[in-house]
């Protein structure tokens, strides 16, 4: 894809998350994104196949975003509790830095396709915090990270709902965590 086209797309995208910020997924048109993105209709369908597939796009983009905070907030950190811990923030604070993040959210429980994003990405996460338990000698580190990504997820609604980070919330995260500042 052209230079331009990459462009485009990345209006459309922007676009979405504008929206999304201002309603839910379940609402949002393709009318109300091309029209936002100044581009035609049919440019929409050259980057994206179906609505579904620029939703699911939206939540790639989404979650690709948070997973390069998450990296960059573990690097060079070994493998235990604090680590898991400083990712775990990094993704609430990336939560609440990224525009439609409410729509995202809560969008994953209206959007059937959507919710199989949330899915796999919650097992993804769940597979590098499983490491983590592993590291810190935890049984069933798989299921504790499950768990986990579970409860990190309700915290990102929780402050997303709020408008703002909940300081209670993550200090709970923390003793969760045996992490107690």
């Amino acid at each position: 894809m052209s230079r331009d086209g990459s462009a485009t797309r990345e209006r459309l995208l922007n676009a979405g998350l504008q929206l999304a910020q201002a309603g839910a997924l379940s609402a949002l048109r393709v009318d109300e994104v091309v029209n936002a993105a100044g581009v035609a209709k049919g440019t929409f369908y050259v980057h994206f196949s179906t609505r579904e597939d620029f939703l699911v796009a939206l939540h790639g983009r989404f979650h690709d975003r948070l997973a390069e905070s998450i990296d960059r907030a573990v690097a060079g950190h070994p493998f235990g509790m604090q680590r898991l811990l400083r990712g775990s923030l990094a993704y609430l604070d990336g939560c609440a830095e990224q525009h439609g993040i409410k729509a995202m959210l809560l969008g994953a429980r209206a959007e059937p396709i959507i919710q199989q994003a949330v899915s796999a990405q919650n097992a993804r996460f769940a597979g590098l915090a499983a490491d983590e338990y592993k590291a810190a000698g935890w049984p069933a580190p798989q299921h504790a990270a499950g768990l986990w990504v579970g409860m990190v997820a309700e915290a990102a609604i929780a402050e997303a709902e709020a408008g703002r980070k909940l300081a209670p919330l993550r200090q709970a995260l923390r003793r969760f965590l045996a992490l107690i500042d």
